[in-house]
């Protein structure tokens, strides 16, 4: 047995409401560019719908539509695990009726390299987290108003 670490880069977790059930293809074209640019690599990959009763529902993901046809035959079958059945309740309990949601696991495979020479260093991860997008927006928002105000 190697006691070697493998090389894996930190993973994320998405959820992604889509009120009234309304999925455009073009988010989904930008994922498929990120696997294939090597960016990131889709662990779990699921979809689900919130009926108007409160009823959840799985959708395929190989066919969002419903129209018998594959649409992601690309990430059929992405399923590592870590999305539990818990873990789909709760991002079901949180979309509104009548909407769907993606729930996306994915590996920063980008940062795999660097995860791997701070291990080798002896660094460890103490916190990290994710600053949302409209804080960041907000603040370059007042750094221009307070330089322009000067």
């Amino acid at each position: 047995m190697s006691t070697e670490t493998p090389e894996i880069g930190p993973v994320d977790y998405l959820v992604v409401e889509f009120p009234g059930n309304r999925m455009k293809g073009e988010a989904l074209a930008r994922l498929v560019d990120l696997v294939d640019a090597g960016t990131i690599r889709v662990l779990d990959l699921v979809f689900v719908r919130r009926e108007l009763d409160g009823s959840t529902v799985m959708v395929e993901v190989a066919d969002l539509d419903g129209d018998g046809e594959l649409d992601l035959a690309v990430f059929e079958g992405a399923s590592s695990g870590l999305i539990g059945d818990d873990d789909v309740d709760a991002a079901a309990a949180v979309i509104d009726p009548g909407s769907s949601a993606g729930i996306l696991v994915y590996e920063n495979t980008w940062a795999a390299p660097l995860v791997s020479a701070v291990r080798r260093a002896g660094g460890v991860l103490v916190a990290g987290g994710r600053i949302p997008v409209e804080d960041v927006l907000a603040t370059l928002d007042d750094l221009e108003a307070a330089e322009t105000s000067v």
